[in-house]
């Protein structure tokens, strides 16, 4: 065979697998779990604990083996049948080009939007795809109509960077009074819940309240339901912030009690980058303007208050096989599994010398996520040169967080594919770097 035939015979090869790959449907549950072995019978407790098993689902994960990576708070890894799921759809996408845009998306993105929100709760006109959650909740607080002159709208110090932006901006927008007001430390849950109600006591022209679930700086899990009753009492509308919770905790979005929230994808369900969506309870829509005068979709359809533009079509067509992969290995399970490992390394460290651990052992109080601070050391420079030695001198990666009202601290993320030994690396880190011991 010449040069030239093989060349043409591997084209027609390539050719045939990408236009196989272009009838297949989106991707099934038994694509999403391949390889994975059933779950252990047991409670969920039981299944957090079963080595076995989380051995099973951490070879999923093709991990960098340069760091233990404890920063899995930016976005989730995709496990690998999502990933290969991810570059089929990419091919198929960059194969068949404007004509699949053309004839197919629609119906897809629909069976995409329904999947979600049957795995969330909620009804598929409830919920409408965007590129993550920021989008999401800009929508949500930019869009949200029934402020006017005068009125006030509220946000904690623990609130997410961009969304304080976005309720700032309401100020000029709307004519608003915006009240910002911090966190106790410790944050308990009770502490939380009287924190909120003196905000609301001191504030009776608020009508608007942003509550984020999972706080992405120490990670607490604030009771939002109890919260957001106490602010519908009141007459406040509360826009809920579910970057971090979906996936990470286990949870309906009624379980929230909240009208309007916002969600990623591409976090703890581990879809690719850029994909989240937003809920707007059903006859709560007129409360959320279109999105910059959408015609694209009538004014009762949730669809027209997102106006994205052209997105990754491969990145949303992957979500079905993260969402899959999420319910075989259980939401509950999932929450066990990364409470314990949360748990496994705290217990350790709470005694080691001038460490200041932010979130609670309280029960409902915390998933996967806690953050720590040495006493004194409370600013930038402080944290970052603590990051940079737990980098350089024991390959394990962290992230600095500002805008605690008490001071600056480390967060710690654990993910489905870490395991013990990864976290006794981290406990032996954390005592050389308080001091506690020498290293």
């Amino acid at each position: 065979m010449t040069l030239t035939d093989t060349i043409s015979s591997n084209r027609r090869s390539i050719l045939k697998g990408l236009a196989a790959a272009a009838m297949a449907p989106l991707a099934s549950p038994a694509m999403a779990a391949e390889a994975l072995s059933p779950a252990p019978a047991g409670s969920a407790a039981d299944i957090a604990m079963d080595k076995a098993y989380w051995a099973d689902v951490k070879r999923l994960y093709a991990v960098t083996p340069d760091i233990v990576n404890f920063e899995n708070g930016y976005w989730g890894i995709m496990a690998e049948p999502v990933r290969r799921e991810f570059i089929r759809q990419s091919d198929m996408i960059n194969f068949q080009n404007t004509y699949y845009a053309r004839q197919r998306v629609g119906a897809d993105f629909e069976a995409v939007r329904a999947k979600v929100a049957e795995a969330v709760g909620a009804a598929a006109e409830e919920i409408a795809l965007t590129r993550g959650a920021t989008e999401a909740l800009q929508l949500l607080i930019g869009g949200y109509n029934r402020l006017k002159p005068g009125d006030a709208v509220l946000y904690a110090d623990l609130d997410y960077d961009s969304m304080q932006y976005a309720m700032n901006s309401l100020k000029a927008r709307r004519g608003v009074d915006v009240v910002k007001f911090d966190i106790p430390e410790p944050a308990t849950r009770q502490a939380v819940l009287d924190a909120y109600a003196r905000a609301i006591e001191a504030n009776p022209k608020a009508r608007l309240l942003l509550l984020t679930h999972v706080s992405h700086r120490t990670g607490f899990v604030m009771p939002v339901a109890e919260i957001a009753r106490m602010a519908k009492a009141r007459g406040i509308d509360t826009i809920v912030d579910a970057a971090h919770s979906w996936g990470q905790i286990d949870f309906h979005v009624n379980d929230l009690e909240s009208d309007f929230v916002g969600f990623n994808l591409h976090k703890w369900i581990g879809a690719p980058l850029g994909v989240g969506f937003l809920y707007i309870r059903k006859d709560r829509l007129a409360a959320i303007d279109r999105a910059m005068g959408d015609e694209d979709f009538a004014e009762t359809d949730i669809r027209s208050r997102v106006h994205t533009g052209t997105v990754n079509f491969a990145t949303v067509l992957t979500v079905p096989a993260a969402v899959a992969l999420h319910q075989q290995i259980g939401a509950a399970a999932k929450q066990a599994r990364l409470r314990y490992l949360r748990d496994y390394w705290v217990s350790r460290a709470r005694g080691f010398r001038d460490i200041e651990i932010l979130t609670p052992d309280e029960v409902g109080s915390y998933g996967a996520i806690t953050s720590f601070r040495l006493a004194g050391r409370t600013g930038k420079a402080d944290n970052e040169a603590i990051v940079a030695k737990l980098r350089d001198s024991h390959k394990i990666m962290t992230v600095r967080r500002a805008g605690v009202a008490k001071g600056q601290c480390i967060r710690v993320t654990p993910a489905l594919f870490t395991d013990e030994a990864d976290l006794d690396r981290l406990v032996e880190a954390l005592a050389v770097v308080t001091g506690t011991k020498t290293g």
